[in-house]
């Protein structure tokens, strides 16, 4: 049988709580919507720049790239804010451990 026994793992000698994968995750995911945001806002710039007109844009991959900031900026934006409360949450709980 199976032991069910989980035991959290202990902070570092420091008292700095260590780094979980969720936060890690958190985190690449927001840098990764960011940087995928900014660089299709700049692809659309830099396609009007070179003449493309509205029909243009309506066609293949630029529908993508047109809505990709819209909602991958605030949505970046949200991941950061859900990992500060959790950093906050989680530095709170070990300062209050004796």
């Amino acid at each position: 049988m199976m032991s069910t026994n989980r035991t959290r793992p202990e902070p570092p000698a420091d008292g700095e709580p260590s780094v979980r994968a969720i936060d890690r995750i958190l985190a690449y995911a927001a840098l990764a919507l960011a940087a995928a945001s900014i660089i299709s806002f700049f692809a659309i710039i830099i396609g009007t720049a070179t003449g493309m007109d509205q029909k243009a844009f309506g066609e293949g991959v630029w529908p993508l790239l047109a809505g990709l900031p819209l909602f991958g900026l605030p949505l970046a934006f949200v991941l950061i804010v859900v990992l500060l409360v959790m950093s906050f949450v989680r530095k709170g709980r070990t300062g209050r451990r004796p």
